[in-house]
């Protein structure tokens, strides 16, 4: 596998293509979500962070839901930037690169802590349902953190923590391999 596309093959179009889908599909789902989430709160006076993303299916019931499309794009469209830009990072000085580099460590342990969190959270309150005597619907299962008025989503929390973890990780694994040269560019 060519580890450095170049702008004029085929692979790197194929790339920059996906890569506008899942922007697409992103912008739409973000969309949807805070007109839904605008929507809730006018007329509840409150909202669940990602609750109408969760249980939303599409294209059809009892296929992917929207979180699940958030997800698989946000995981795939960092990847082809990954692919795609990676020419612009050719030129960032060393102090600036220390600093992302720690930023994204910071980021990959917030992100890391808050998805096993949200797990963990998410597990005990099915297991709480399940000792109660009832399977608890799991799409609604909620966390009033960190403001009571505005809870999240459990399985959206949890999603989105994990990517914000695979993506920064995978930023700080790109951050630390060595760097072709401006004059390396082209070969």
């Amino acid at each position: 596998m060519k580890v450095h596309l170049q702008e004029n093959e085929v692979g790197y179009r194929i790339f920059l293509y996906i890569f506008y889908a899942c922007a697409v599909i992103m912008a739409s789902i973000t969309a949807f979500g805070i007109y839904a989430m605008f929507e809730e709160w006018s007329t509840k006076g409150t909202y669940v962070m990602g609750e109408v993303l969760v249980k939303t299916e599409f294209p059809t019931s009892h296929f992917a839901k929207l979180t699940t499309w958030l997800f698989f794009s946000t995981i795939v469209g960092w990847y082809c930037v990954t692919r795609i830009g990676w020419k612009k990072t050719t030129s960032i000085p060393s102090w600036r690169l220390s600093l992302l580099q720690l930023m994204l460590v910071g980021f990959s342990t917030i992100c890391l802590y808050e998805a096993i969190y949200n797990f963990v959270v998410l597990n005990a309150q099915i297991t709480a349902g399940i000792v109660a005597g009832k399977v608890p619907d799991i799409d609604s299962l909620t966390i009033a953190y960190p403001d009571p008025n505005r809870p999240w989503n459990l399985i959206f929390a949890t999603k989105m923590f994990l990517a914000g973890f695979i993506i920064s990780t995978h930023a700080l694994y790109l951050s630390t391999r060595p760097r072709k040269q401006h004059h390396e560019l082209d070969a």
